[in-house]
């Protein structure tokens, strides 16, 4: 692919209408988006974009029932035992945002390590968004600045505060399912990031449709606020 998106961002949304829809749980939604997450990493992988952050849990998921968080959990540790070596294997660094310390410990004794392993890896950084919400991280990274003794360039010392340092702003934002809003996602780093909404449900949002997004991306004419 020529000149594609550096980074690409996306909202995952849909696994449960997608299950409601073929008369399944909602168990059954979250582990075909889980399969859709994996092929469309790989496929980023393969066609050169160099960031791909997946919106997998936010901080307004823990409202949701006891045993569907539950899953998302065994679903995000089976996925760190299965593609550790696969993550390596292709030069995938892993990197999480969010605030993990609220999230199970034994899994996020699992995120950390995942992120040592693989934090050599230089061709392509996944980052997975869990216990995330963008108000929440621009909270905790302003009571991270006040505690800085001194701050010369307030900008630069605040985004070093944030869960994204030294992660480039998301070129291009997609979101699934048909909702047109960010739902907390990246409003700081996605103030001139390009939007793309499909009404395509997430288990179902291929490589086709991914093609879609970013030539889209690529058909449009980034100013940032100038001619």
């Amino acid at each position: 692919m020529k000149n594609p998106p550096r980074h690409i961002a996306i909202v995952m949304d849909g696994n449960g209408r997608w299950a409601k829809k073929r008369n399944l749980p909602r168990i059954k939604g979250h582990i075909a988006g889980a399969k859709c997450a994996k092929k469309i990493t790989t496929f980023c992988r393969k066609e050169g974009i160099k960031f791909l952050t997946l919106y997998a849990f936010s901080t307004e998921n823990w409202k949701r029932s006891e045993k569907e968080i539950s899953f998302l959990f065994s679903l995000l540790e089976n996925y760190i035992k299965k593609e550790d070596k696969n993550l390596i294997k292709n030069e995938i660094r892993f990197r999480t945002i969010g605030d993990i310390s609220k999230i199970p410990p034994k899994i996020s004794a699992k995120l950390k390590t995942l992120e040592k392993k693989t934090g050599n890896c230089r061709q392509m950084t996944l980052i997975i968004a869990l216990n995330y919400g963008s108000r929440d991280e621009i909270i905790r990274a302003v009571k991270k600045l006040l505690r800085k003794k001194h701050v010369e360039n307030i900008r630069r010392e605040f985004e070093n505060c944030l869960d994204t340092s030294g992660i480039p702003d998301p070129d291009l934002i997609i979101r699934t399912s048909g909702e047109t809003r960010l739902s907390n996602f990246l409003l700081w780093q996605g103030a001139y990031s390009e939007l793309y909404f499909t009404k395509t449900l997430w288990p179902d949002f291929g490589e086709n449709e991914m093609m879609r997004a970013i030539n889209s991306f690529k058909r449009r004419k980034r100013r940032f606020g100038g001619y």
